[in-house]
């Protein structure tokens, strides 16, 4: 990830956010993450594999539980198809101007790797002291301010 002020964030769900649209156990820290990002960034989607009724509902839950703000049950929604996350389907924006916070390489558009910021994928036993997205907050943090 190499440009500086990005303005729009898109987040991957499954393995970045919560475990996988089955069990959505949400990752340690989410809440907050969540928060600052909406700080950092005028704009913020969710750019992931899982339908949008599906991912509407695990919104509904994770807000319900309060691990999420209640802002993310409005949150824009990226309709795409393809193999890859193409970010030229986020709506009146340039793909420089965006962040994609994932953790599966293989759903990179090829062209549009330094868009993309890794974090660990979250994963079975869903450990309570996960770190993930702290680590992937303070990268942002730096980028954003850079």
């Amino acid at each position: 990830m190499k440009k500086a002020n990005p303005t729009i964030l898109a987040l991957d769900l499954e393995g970045t956010l919560i475990s996988n649209a089955m069990s959505q156990i949400p990752r340690p820290g989410l809440h907050y993450f969540l928060n600052r990002c909406a700080l950092l960034f005028p704009r913020m989607v969710m750019f992931t594999t899982v339908r949008e009724d599906k991912f509407r509902q695990i919104a509904r839950l994770l807000v319900e539980e309060n691990v999420a703000p209640e802002w993310f049950l409005d949150i824009e929604y990226i309709n795409w198809q393809g193999e890859t996350k193409n970010l030229e389907f986020v709506p009146a924006a340039l793909v420089s101007d965006i962040v994609l916070v994932d953790d599966f390489e293989k759903y990179l558009h090829p062209g549009q790797e330094a868009q993309w910021m890794q974090i660990d994928y979250f994963d079975y036993p869903y450990p309570d002291d996960d770190t993930g997205l702290f680590k992937v907050l303070q990268k942002l943090e730096t980028l954003v301010v850079a």
